[in-house]
């Protein structure tokens, strides 16, 4: 099973101004896309989780820390399940590719923050959406 990652992006700059930029990011199989705004940096917006969907996020705005963990068995959770912490900002234009089979988290470490989500199926083309309380897997910086 592929386990989330970094696509890594860069940033420049000249007299002309800035450039983010993402060259090894293949957005082939997105279908959905959408932005989220969290109403503050104190607010941890999750858990949901795919079985089938796989998801990428890119910080458009600010920065964000996202968690994740894999599920192994969507009935009997776990509460000391592992546990993986990315933090992703505008500067790179990085992209974290989450793959199907885990849930996640996300935390706005700015106030302006904005997260781009993607995903490869479009609304309403699966049921796959599978929401847990944030106190079901402790947050662990």
């Amino acid at each position: 099973m592929m386990k989330p990652n970094i696509i890594k992006g860069g940033h420049f700059s000249d007299e002309r101004g800035e450039l983010s930029f993402n060259n090894d990011f293949n957005a082939l199989g997105v279908k959905r896309i959408y932005a989220v705004k969290n109403c503050d940096t104190q607010f941890i917006r999750g858990w949901k989780g795919h079985k089938i969907e796989q998801r990428w996020f890119v910080a458009v705005q600010g920065e964000f820390d996202i968690f994740c963990v894999k599920m192994e068995d969507w009935e009997c959770l776990e509460n000391n399940i592992e546990m993986m912490k990315f933090h992703i900002t505008e500067e790179s234009l990085d992209v974290l590719h989450i793959p199907a089979g885990y849930a996640t988290a996300i935390q706005a470490k700015t106030d302006d923050a904005r997260l781009l989500s993607m995903s490869d199926y479009g609304l309403g083309e699966v049921d796959d959406d599978h929401n847990f309380p944030i106190e079901q897997f402790k947050i662990r910086d």
